[in-house]
């Protein structure tokens, strides 16, 4: 019997319209082409499609992709590999829940499944990569939708989804769905510099719109209970030392140590990361909460770096706040509390924003 997963309302790439997606490898003329045709959708200049750089950057790198049947094929082994981990036969158990975790799958793979491209993925298998894609969406949104409340300017979010979208695969950009929901985004990023302080209505199929409805409050609530979180991450580094066991070596945390295999973080998210630096559960050295905080402090500073090169490339001062204030609404209250970001530098960014946007305006009227 095959179950249904609920577990999502996003109209973004809903199941249903992932499983009427055509799912096919274009070429990058194609694609360059349909995204040329598709800036006279809805008449006028007003909703030309530009290519941010970010997406540039994706195109011009495409050719060094392996092809979308590759990434299938790749994708149907992954799920296999999940299921014989977990015991499973299928994504989902008799009542419904999810039995494995996709974070490992990368969003073309995802959608590989979620379109069912090659007839390799079961209708279970659709929907939860479905899920998956749904709750990327929100969680590339989730930050600056919380930067928005913070501001009163609603610019931030639809920036978000534009960069969002433009990042998403040929294959995915080929559909229906991805240019009309690029379409939209990019007329409610018109409305919103013509009027930042409230968010665009009426603009057909507008994922920041649905999610807005979705979440008055600003962003999914649901979070991981953070002593599961200490655990899931001291399995993760409990696997490492025992990797480098096998090796004859000894986990080290510190990456001056001449001896030792170096304990690799990277792919640590940073709840998990907090989870170690704050040691709440007494579940870490203090060597590995040291190296976890200098982690997440490298990581602070990187999002801030990012966010002043942004302000400098686009000649935009205001991008400065606005990055410091998406990297801390991205934040749980474990991370700030980790990385000591407070709301007093929350609340500094905001008036920095505040101040330098009328500034700004002034300076336009006059």
């Amino acid at each position: 019997m095959t179950s249904v997963y609920t577990g999502y309302n996003n109209p973004y790439s809903a199941g249903s319209a992932y499983s009427r997606a055509v799912a096919t490898q274009p070429s990058l003329a194609n694609v360059l082409a349909t995204i040329d045709d598709s800036s006279t959708a809805g008449g006028g200049s007003a909703t030309n499609l530009t290519l941010s750089d970010a997406a540039r950057a994706q195109l011009a790198n495409t050719a060094s992709q392996p092809d979308f049947a590759t990434v299938t094929t790749a994708a149907r082994a992954a799920l296999d590999k999940l299921y014989a981990a977990a015991k499973a036969t299928g994504p989902l158990d008799a009542d419904g829940k999810l039995t494995i975790d996709l974070t490992t799958l990368d969003r073309r793979a995802l959608f590989a499944v979620a379109t069912n491209n090659g007839g390799k993925f079961t209708p279970d298998e659709q929907s939860v990569a479905a899920a998956a894609l749904d709750s990327r969406f929100n969680a590339a949104l989730a930050p600056a939708a919380q930067t928005s409340k913070l501001t009163g300017d609603y610019g931030a979010i639809y920036k978000a989804a534009l960069d969002y979208l433009d990042a998403a695969s040929p294959e995915e950009k080929a559909t229906t769905i991805w240019a009309a929901q690029r379409n939209a985004v990019a007329k409610g990023v018109q409305a919103t510099q013509t009027d930042p302080s409230k968010p665009p209505s009426g603009i057909s199929n507008d994922p920041v719109a649905a999610y807005l409805t979705q979440y008055p409050g600003g962003s999914p609530t649901a979070t991981q209970d953070f002593s599961s979180v200490a655990k899931t991450v001291r399995a993760t580094l409990d696997a490492q030392a025992k990797a480098a066991a096998a090796l004859g070596r000894e986990l080290v945390f510190d990456p001056g140590r001449k001896t030792g295999q170096l304990a690799d973080l990277s792919s640590i998210d940073n709840r998990s990361l907090s989870a170690i630096a704050l040691n709440k559960d007494q579940l870490f050295s203090s060597q590995e909460s040291f190296a976890a905080k200098k982690e997440l402090d490298s990581r602070g500073r990187a999002s801030i770096l990012t966010a002043l090169k942004q302000s400098q490339k686009s000649g935009d001062p205001t991008q400065l706040s606005l990055g410091i204030l998406n990297a801390y609404s991205a934040m749980s209250s474990e991370e700030r509390q980790a990385t000591h970001w407070t709301t007093s530098l929350r609340d500094t960014a905001v008036q920095n924003y505040k101040s330098t946007h009328t500034l700004l305006s002034m300076l336009k009227g006059g």
